[in-house]
């Protein structure tokens, strides 16, 4: 219907025609506005026909294909974004997830542009798993009429720094595809060479673009976003609570955070993320400034803003995570023999940055830096996601989310996390910028009959909270099992009181609990999957969905090893099988993972 009346208006418009335009765009997103700017200059420019049900005809116009592969939804929003600027030259575009995406249809591309990120120890992206494995194998065609560009997204504190985007780009020239650009790297701070990128590939497209018969511009549209808020414009909520959840002695600090999101008109699903934008504490910040005998007032110009010293390494800068890049610089700054080396061996400078923050690097080795260099070499402040544990059918306008206080020890002085120190010393009433980003790929089955078993130690557990909250609300008993884990029974058993009235009530099935410091011999939960290994069968038989969040690094692995386990002991499969069975399961969506 939209389209119907937006078409109508592609002419010269009155002033009545001019509010009813005004009428028409006002609730829309600004990548929907740019949508339609582009279908309105298809629309005059080259003579949109229009079908009576309001979808638009195209001839003998070439396809844009976008596809994007996306953890943490920045993927998403660069591709969204080369969309809208694609639309608005007139192109036929269609944007599309990897993991929507039609493996088959690849041979009958001609012009594609991926979007990709890499996640843990350079792996694909959830999305991006199917249509990688797909490339990787004989199965993949011959593309010998495919021109490609690749952007890739990635963080070079990490050894794999975008493998993933590499794969991608090796596999389509090795399938005979053409480069339209050479493979675009972008690091955490992404936004100005992906914008750079964009420009450049939507004119390298253009030679490509058989325009003369072209008659519009169509668009497998993006997911809409369930509010006007989102990273790029967050909603200023109000924290409500931050409780803490251990005991008082207890050997780690894990907070209950509970946030209004008052009139926002804010949705979420169980299984979503809350993006947490957070301020760096000011004794940090005074810390560095003092340390490096700088006046906190001196203007620093940060992107197009001109603001002090203290503002910008309060709110504009990356404080207490360091990346190869800034050691690099420091040890050049410092001139230290030490640090110089250590800055040229990547192993090294890895393990570095795993146990220093930038107060770290100004107070042992000393260095001459004025505040524009300081701000120069510092990468932007990034947003935080946290896991929500919480449904908004039971918790309505709230958001909770389960915090763990990252915190350590350094000659003497403590050193936090940026935005868990922010939301453990949150007081009631302290403003907090959020946007919700969504997660597709942790998602409670569509029979909510379905039997799930979830693997959650430590804040893991976060979204299994949210999860028992929503099966509550919809009515379903039992076919739940939670496999959990902390270090001491009395101190670190998150959520004791909720999960033992879930038991009673008969609204959790069954609960597995592995304190692994309260025997002399640790156990953890992939020992309790092991112990249940006959149970943990047949609930697969039974069709169960497997979740697993929390610790990638080790946890995930281990229950992974632990899962592969049981289907040879228990199912008489190969290791190999085995292996195939959870890809099976994985592809199904009967297998989900959200860690980190």
């Amino acid at each position: 219907m939209l389209l119907k009346e937006l078409s109508a208006l592609a002419s010269p418009l009155s002033q009545g025609q001019v509010d009813k335009l005004k009428q028409l765009t006002s609730e829309l997103s600004a990548v929907q506005l740019a949508w339609v700017s582009g279908y309105l200059a298809a629309s005059a420019n080259q003579g949109q026909v229009v079908a009576s049900d309001g979808a638009a005809q195209t001839s003998a116009s070439q396809t844009v294909t976008i596809l994007y592969g996306s953890q943490t939804g920045n993927g998403r929003g660069v591709a969204t974004e080369l969309a809208a600027k694609a639309q608005a030259q007139g192109y036929t575009v269609n944007l599309t997830s990897m993991g929507e995406y039609n493996v088959r249809q690849l041979k009958q591309e001609t012009l594609l542009l991926a979007v990709v990120s890499t996640h843990g120890e350079g792996e694909a992206p959830d999305d991006a798993m199917e249509l990688h494995k797909f490339l990787a194998s004989k199965r993949a065609p011959k593309l010998d009429n495919l021109h490609y560009s690749v952007l890739a997204l990635g963080d070079s504190s990490y050894e794999f720094y975008c493998q993933t985007g590499k794969d991608f780009d090796a596999r389509f020239a090795a399938l005979g595809a053409k480069q339209l650009l050479p493979l675009a790297e972008c690091d955490v701070d992404y936004e100005q060479a992906a914008a750079d990128w964009q420009d450049s590939v939507v004119e390298a497209v253009k030679p490509h673009i058989q325009t003369a018969d072209a008659s519009v511009v169509s668009l497998a549209p993006a997911q809409a976003s369930s509010s006007e808020f989102t990273k790029q414009k967050p909603y200023t909520a109000e924290v409500l609570v931050s409780q803490k959840l251990t005991g008082r002695d207890s050997d780690r600090d894990v907070r209950h955070v509970e946030i209004d999101l008052g009139e926002s008109g804010i949705t979420y699903q169980v299984g979503d993320a809350l993006g947490i934008w957070f301020s760096n504490n000011q004794n940090l910040v005074n810390e560095i400034i003092s340390g490096l005998a700088l006046n906190p007032v001196t203007e620093v110009t940060v992107g197009k803003e001109v603001l002090s010293l203290e503002a910008a390494l309060t709110d504009k800068k990356e404080l207490t995570q360091l990346y190869p890049g800034l050691v690099k610089a420091w040890a050049e700054f410092s001139a230290n023999a030490d640090l110089l080396a250590l800055s040229e061996d990547k192993e090294q400078t890895r393990q570095f940055i795993l146990k220093h923050q930038l107060a770290d690097l100004v107070k042992i080795y000393p260095a001459k830096v004025t505040a524009e260099q300081l701000v120069e070499v510092l990468r932007p402040l990034t947003p935080r996601l946290y896991s929500i544990a919480s449904s908004q059918a039971e918790v309505e306008t709230e958001v909770h989310l389960t915090v763990a206080l990252v915190e350590d020890e350094r000659e003497g002085q403590a050193r936090f996390g940026g935005a868990s120190h922010f939301l453990a010393s949150a007081e009631e009433g302290q403003e907090v910028k959020v946007y919700v980003e969504p997660n597709n790929h942790f998602r409670l089955p569509e029979n909510p009959q379905t039997p799930v078993i979830m693997v959650g130690p430590g804040t893991g557990v976060a979204p299994f909270r949210a999860f028992m909250q929503q099966r509550v609300a919809d009515g379903v008993e039992g076919n739940s099992w939670l496999f959990f884990g902390n270090p001491h029974f009395e101190q670190d058993f998150l959520y004791q009181v909720e999960w033992q009235q879930y038991l009673k009530n008969g609204d959790l099935s069954r609960l597995d609990v592995a304190f692994s410091r309260d025997q002399a011999e640790k156990v953890y939960v992939q020992h309790r999957i092991t112990q249940q290994a006959s149970l943990v069968w047949q609930w697969l038989q039974d069709g169960a969905h497997v979740y697993i969040c929390g610790d990638a690094e080790r946890m995930a692995k281990d229950v992974h090893q632990a899962l592969l386990n049981v289907a040879v002991t228990e199912g008489g499969l190969t290791p190999e099988a085995a292996e195939t069975y959870f890809e099976e399961l994985r592809s199904s969506k009967r297998y989900q993972k959200d860690v980190y």
